[in-house]
């Protein structure tokens, strides 16, 4: 019988040290080591963030291989974030990475961040309908860094079919929370907020863009300058009008979003949707998309499990093991990199 490879999972492109083990597309363990001080500084810094990885990334990795239950000498690979992200956060990744395959003479498998958060989909019962989405299929990756549509063919074979021409939606959230008086994060606040608002009370502009691009920085023009003449008015407007301000803003960011899908799946005649990134935490976008499925017996929607939203070594460890399968080893002498590329 063939040996199921076990493959170690390292991602460390921002500001969460995270490190998982998978086997046979089972999770063993999944470790995340939160950096909560970039709160105070109102975002994360690249300097102190690459810092914590170096001090965290040990720790992380010794908690994974003990959670999981196995020795590392039973670790068949690694693979690791390449990129995009914060180039000094990604170096320690890297560096720890080629470290350990070297030491454990196991291949290397280099991961594209975002078509990691893709393939989350396809850890075992990794999404809400506990099933693998059939290629192709439609992946709108919503997180921090990242807004795209993306039609997946393949594991391997990937096309943008659309991007955020500015701010990622994950960005803006966090800016427009700062214009409320909210601390970095302030996407989450937004959404905790919004739970006891009227989400028709205000209407914000929602942004004009040709094709299946998106674009937010105007949009978040429009809620400061709401905001500034609001106050003018009522130096109160915000602590009175808070939830409903909160819960609009995220009506509209979800109408946008799921506005742009539905183009993309009449543009491809795929109805397959597979939601990814910390933003699809988000329980009004999930919520309008999931409505939406219901009423258009066409759609099939796939939205990944909170947990495995935001960045995580899971998503790493599933897209290293995929790669594994078909031979799709990497050389010790790759060079992280910060900008998107293609896949």
């Amino acid at each position: 019988m063939k040996k199921k490879p076990i493959i170690l999972g390292i991602e460390s492109s921002c500001d969460e040290t995270a490190v998982s083990i998978i086997k046979n597309r089972d999770v063993l363990s999944n470790i995340i080591i939160h950096q909560y001080i970039h709160k105070k500084y109102g975002g994360v810094v690249p300097e102190l963030a690459s810092r914590l990885h170096d001090r965290n990334i040990i720790t992380a990795v010794n908690q994974a291989i003990d959670s999981a239950k196995i020795k590392k000498n039973q670790i068949d690979a690694v693979s690791f974030t390449l990129g995009p992200g914060l180039i000094g956060s990604l170096l320690v990744g890297a560096s720890f990475a080629k470290s350990f395959s070297m030491g454990l003479e196991i291949p290397l498998l280099t991961v594209n961040h975002v078509q990691a958060h893709i393939l989350v989909h396809f850890i075992k019962n990794a999404n809400i309908n506990n099933s693998y989405p059939k290629f192709p299929f439609l992946g709108l990756v919503i997180s921090g860094g990242h807004t795209q549509i993306v039609k997946v063919n393949d594991f391997f074979q990937m096309e943008i079919l659309g991007s955020t021409l500015d701010d990622s939606i994950g960005d803006t959230l966090d800016k427009v929370a700062r214009i409320l008086g909210f601390h970095y994060p302030g996407g989450p606040m937004i959404e905790l907020f919004s739970k006891n608002g009227n989400c028709n009370k205000f209407v914000f502009s929602k942004p004009s863009v040709n094709g299946l691009n998106f674009s937010f920085s105007g949009f978040k023009s429009h809620v400061l300058q709401f905001v500034r003449k609001e106050l003018k008015k009522n130096s109160f407007f915000i602590k009175q009008n808070l939830s409903d301000i909160c819960a609009s803003i995220q009506r509209i960011i979800a109408e946008i979003l799921l506005e742009k899908v539905q183009k993309a799946t009449l543009k491809t005649g795929i109805y397959r949707v597979a939601l990814a990134g910390g933003v699809s935490a988000n329980c009004e976008i999930r919520r309008m998309f999931i409505s939406f499925a219901k009423e258009n017996k066409k759609w099939e929607i796939f939205i990944p499990k909170k947990k495995y939203t935001t960045d995580n070594g899971a998503m790493i460890a599933i897209t290293g093991l995929l790669k594994y399968e078909k031979n799709l080893f990497d050389s010790i002498h790759v060079s992280p990199y910060s900008k998107f590329k293609t896949f």
